[in-house]
């Protein structure tokens, strides 16, 4: 790691503390930093709101960023503020019908879970798959699929395992069988790449400040055009319709008949706050490579696994090689009790994880150096 690039000067400081839980939030970097307070000086002097550009600007840069990361048209992408917010889209656009079905994964994250459950009122069925391993494959989705299951929904990493699902497979299994594929991707954006047309989804939703680090309450969606043309609109916003600009003269108040993706947007998409600073995480993400950023974190999680490995009163429950690992890490010790205990060594020492479902869960990323994690392993190996 001695040619590692120097990410870490792009985030922090971080007083001495050493963050390793970016599968719960991820810090923003400086330039986003810089971007926050630049839209606080904008508020402070609101004349700077009537410049040309911000309420076109800032939500059209951030759809151009996030459509760079996923390989999609600008115009498809949709702005949200959560992982939610997108498969939302699905529950209230969808038409929904008395028998039909939602094929959901045992043991999956609540998000990915709880919007489905308003459905039940309509006589909609969810029903949970339990897969053979660690994680759902092509095969157990086969078996499970049924005529009348209009969605399948899961996760693409999974919060509490580590582990990664073949997306093209599962996709492919739902095309097979007229099922619509909604992935919940908020644990693997930004530490890897993603194509979401090649990927075969319907709909792909995430959160945005995970491992694309920006600031709480942010998210995206896309939903395959032609797949979206079949939803109905959840809202009304006057923003996707007008722009601040025809508000000077004359203008009818009347819905275009399509204003495509942006039908779709979650209220106040010229959410300079957020946006602002989100966009400008994303384009620090794009510029440093999502490639060269997925090659880094894996070195990373390599230190750590072989670490963990060396002591055998660890257990590692997530993927230690192979198409599956990711940059999560889970393990525990023999009892709860001395998994409970190295949790709290380590936050005694400033070193910030997740306890998940009693185990250790470490996720590091670009901001974290090879020092990050010998700090961590030294805390395990005292404990």
């Amino acid at each position: 790691m001695t040619d590692a690039p120097d990410y870490a000067a792009g985030f922090g400081p971080f007083d001495g503390r050493i963050w390793l839980n970016c599968s719960h939030q991820g810090p923003i970097p400086r330039v986003a930093a810089d971007a926050a307070r630049d839209a606080i000086a904008v508020k402070q002097a609101p004349f700077r709101l009537v410049e040309p550009g911000i309420f076109q600007e800032v939500p059209r840069r951030l759809r151009t960023s996030l459509a760079r990361l996923i390989n999609v048209a600008a115009d498809d992408v949709i702005l949200g503020n959560s992982t939610t917010y997108g498969l939302s889209l699905f529950v209230r656009g969808l038409e929904w019908h008395r028998g039909d079905e939602v094929l959901v994964v045992d043991g999956d994250f609540p998000a990915v879970l709880f919007p489905w459950l308003a459905l039940r009122d309509q006589g909609v069925t969810i029903r949970k798959l339990t897969p053979r391993g660690a994680m759902v494959t092509a095969e157990d989705l086969a078996a499970e699929l049924r005529p009348n299951t209009r969605v399948f929904c899961t996760t693409w990493v999974h919060s509490f395992r580590g582990s990664m699902v073949d997306v093209p497979s599962l996709a492919a299994a739902c095309r097979a069988n007229g099922t619509l594929f909604a992935l919940n991707a908020s644990q693997g954006m930004g530490t890897r790449p993603f194509d979401a047309a090649a990927s075969g989804v319907d709909l792909v939703t995430s959160c945005g400040f995970k491992y694309l680090c920006g600031p709480y309450g942010t998210g995206f969606c896309w939903i395959r055009p032609d797949v979206r043309h079949a939803l109905r609109p959840p809202q009304s916003y006057w923003l996707a319709n007008l722009t601040a600009d025809d508000l000077a003269g004359s203008f009818r108040e009347e819905l275009k008949p399509d204003v495509g993706a942006r039908a779709f947007d979650v209220f106040g998409t010229a959410n300079f706050f957020n946006f602002q600073a989100w966009n400008a995480s994303v384009e620090y993400l794009l510029a440093a490579g999502l490639e060269r950023i997925h090659t880094w974190d894996q070195s990373l999680v390599s230190r750590l696994i072989e670490g963990i490995s060396s002591d055998r009163r660890w257990t590692i429950s997530s993927p230690t090689a192979g198409p599956s690992r990711t940059t999560i890490v889970v393990f525990s010790a023999e009892t709860p009790e001395q998994t409970s205990a190295a949790f709290q060594a380590l936050r005694e020492k400033g070193i910030f994880v997740a306890m998940r479902r009693g185990n250790i869960r470490v996720s590091p990323h670009l901001y974290n150096v090879a020092a990050d994690i010998d700090a961590a392993l030294g805390v395990l190996a005292r404990t």
